[in-house]
C-alpha cells in the first residue's frame, strides 16, 4: 500500500480554493484555542484592515485615540485529537445508501489532511464498550496514515456497542494541553447520558462534533433491512405505508433536534454528514459558523 494513498485521495477530492478556505478557517481556530493560553505579549500596533477585531485593546485604544491591537507570539502548531466512536452503530447505513463507516472515515481523512497541510500534530482516541485505542499526537503523513488505518479496522458490524463516555473520558484524562477535539459519532449522539462528559471536555478543549447521519428504514422500499443493535425486521408493506414513513421522519428529526439543543447548551458546534460530498461543504460551514461566534 502506498503510504500517501488516503491523503492523496482526499487531496484529489478537494479543489485548491476549498483547501485554502478550510485551512484559513482552521487558522481561526488556532487563534481561539490559544487565546490567553501559551501566548507571550509582543507589541501594541495600530489596527489595520483585515486584522481580527477581537484583538483590539479598547482601553489602550481610548488612550491612544485610535484603534490598536495587542500582538502575541503564539505557538505555531495545534494539537488535534480525532475522537472516533467505533460502536457497531457506526457501520450501519447512511442516508445515501452506503455504509456510515465510509463517511466517518472520510471525515477523519479530511480533518487530518487539513491538519497535515498546516503542520499540526494529530492524535487518535477510538473506542466502544469493549475496546479503547489511543495514538499519541505526532505529525507527518506516515503517522496519520497509520492512525487512520487503525481507526478503520475498528469499524464493523460485528463491533461491540457504542460507549461514547469512555472515549470522551479518555480524551479528558490523556490530554493536558489545550487541543482541538474532533468527535466523530452518529446523529443520535451525544445524548443526555453523555452531556456531563462533554461539558467537562469543553471546559478544557475546543470541541467540534461531526455526526454521521442514519438512514430512515422507510427509505429503501422492498430492500431487506435489520437493526444493528436489536434484531428488527420491518416488512416491506409496513415500510411503504405513507403514514409510517412520515412518522419515522418525524422521530428522526426530533432526535437530531435533541442533539442540536444539547450541543448549543454546551457551546459546541456540530454538523450532520449525510454523504461524503455533502460533508465537505458542511464542514466548511461549521468552521465558518464557529468563527462568527467567536467574533
Amino acid at each position: 500500500m502506498v503510504s500517501t494513498s488516503r491523503l492523496a485521495k482526499v487531496r484529489a477530492r478537494l479543489d485548491l480554493p476549498t483547501v485554502r478556505r478550510a485551512s484559513g478557517l482552521l487558522e481561526g481556530r488556532h487563534r481561539s484555542i490559544y487565546s490567553g493560553h501559551g501566548q507571550d505579549f509582543d507589541e501594541m500596533a495600530e489596527y489595520r484592515f483585515g486584522d481580527d477585531v477581537s484583538d483590539i485593546d479598547w482601553k489602550a485604544s481610548a488612550s491612544y485615540g485610535l484603534p490598536v491591537i495587542r500582538r502575541f507570539v503564539r505557538d505555531s502548531n495545534l494539537a488535534m485529537v480525532i475522537a472516533v466512536d467505533t460502536g457497531r452503530n457506526m457501520a450501519a447505513t447512511a442516508p445515501d445508501g452506503g455504509p456510515k463507516t465510509e463517511i466517518a472515515m472520510f471525515a477523519a481523512e479530511v480533518v487530518c489532511f487539513l491538519a497535515r497541510s498546516r503542520g499540526d500534530t494529530v492524535a487518535l482516541v477510538a473506542g466502544d464498550e469493549e475496546r479503547l485505542v489511543q495514538v499519541p499526537a505526532r505529525g507527518g503523513t506516515e503517522h496519520i496514515e497509520t492512525m487512520l488505518r487503525r481507526a478503520e479496522g475498528m469499524l464493523s458490524l460485528d463491533a461491540p456497542a457504542s460507549d461514547l463516555n469512555r472515549v470522551l473520558d479518555r480524551v479528558l484524562t490523556w490530554f493536558n494541553r489545550r487541543s482541538l477535539v474532533v468527535l466523530i459519532t452518529d446523529e443520535a449522539r451525544p445524548s443526555a447520558e453523555h452531556e456531563l462528559a462533554l461539558k467537562r471536555l469543553r471546559t478544557r478543549h475546543e470541541v467540534i462534533v461531526i455526526q454521521v447521519g442514519d438512514a430512515v428504514p422507510t427509505m429503501f422500499g422492498d430492500e431487506p433491512i435489520d437493526d444493528v443493535d436489536v434484531h428488527l425486521e420491518i416488512p416491506e408493506y409496513m415500510r411503504s405505508h405513507k403514514a409510517l414513513a412520515a412518522e419515522a421522519r418525524t422521530v428522526a428529526e426530533r432526535r437530531r433536534e435533541d442533539v442540536r439543543t444539547l450541543l448549543r447548551r454546551q457551546g459546541v458546534q456540530g454538523v450532520v454528514a449525510t454523504s461524503e460530498d455533502q460533508l465537505i461543504d458542511a464542514l466548511i460551514d461549521l468552521l465558518r459558523r464557529q468563527r462568527r461566534v467567536r467574533h
